[in-house]
């Protein structure tokens, strides 16, 4: 089933008349298991953009998920939101999040998220919608992992601060999973992401390395994870 969504990975919007970046993006993760469905993870995030001069891209937030019965997550989060441009700091966010993950087999996964933004600048809420699709399958007995990602962006409503109603841009991305030292686990990967124009704006597409570092950390129980 792969070879049918590895392309779609790997196919971006036509290229002419884009703008392109090249761009770090650094994150790791922190999950505490709090009883036998329920954990709580924080989140730290901080990207390089050459557009941007440097760093550009922090996020620092916290994630209450419970998994029922089927396997199916359901999650509640708070994201703090700060970003740069040539080391000139610009209006920060402030994010609620709900997602839904299923579990769709084959190695194939849906996600839901929906967040509610709200910007520095003031003015209305921005709602926006992001579903996604990922694949990840085992390349041998150790632990190594082929993943895969295609996720979408959809703005709800128009707002007074800068966000534009309708579909903003799609991320794919493609990369391996390793174990590293006990409950850690590394992530290395390529994602491609692709802003479409709005007001004769002209096309963006980024080129990002990604690197993720994930702690498991022993339930409060003493039960593990």
């Amino acid at each position: 089933m792969f070879r049918y969504l590895f392309p779609l990975l790997l196919i971006a919007a036509p290229a002419a008349a884009q703008q392109e970046d090249e761009q770090l993006w650094l994150q790791t993760n922190g999950t505490i298991a709090i009883g036998d469905r329920e954990k709580v993870t924080l989140e730290g995030i901080g990207r390089f953009s050459d557009r941007a001069e440097g760093f550009a891209h922090a996020e620092a937030g916290a994630l209450f998920t419970h998994t029922t019965e089927s396997g199916i997550e359901l999650s509640i989060g708070y994201r703090h939101v700060e970003d740069w441009n040539k080391g000139v700091r610009l209006p920060n966010e402030e994010r609620l999040r709900q997602m839904i993950l299923v579990p769709l087999g084959s190695g194939f996964s849906g996600r839901l998220r929906t967040e509610q933004r709200f910007n520095s600048l003031g003015g209305a809420v921005g709602l926006r919608v992001r579903p996604r699709l990922a694949f990840d399958t085992p390349l041998n007995d150790s632990g190594l992992k082929l993943f895969a990602t295609q996720e979408h962006f959809w703005n709800v409503n128009t707002t007074s601060w800068g966000q534009r109603g309708g579909y903003e841009r799609m991320r794919n991305a493609v990369g391996i999973s390793l174990p590293l030292i006990g409950k850690v686990r590394g992530e290395i990967g390529y994602l491609n992401q692709y802003r479409f124009g709005r007001d004769g704006r002209r096309d963006q597409m980024d080129h990002a390395a990604t690197f993720t570092l994930a702690f498991n950390v022993a339930s409060f129980s003493g039960s593990g994870d």
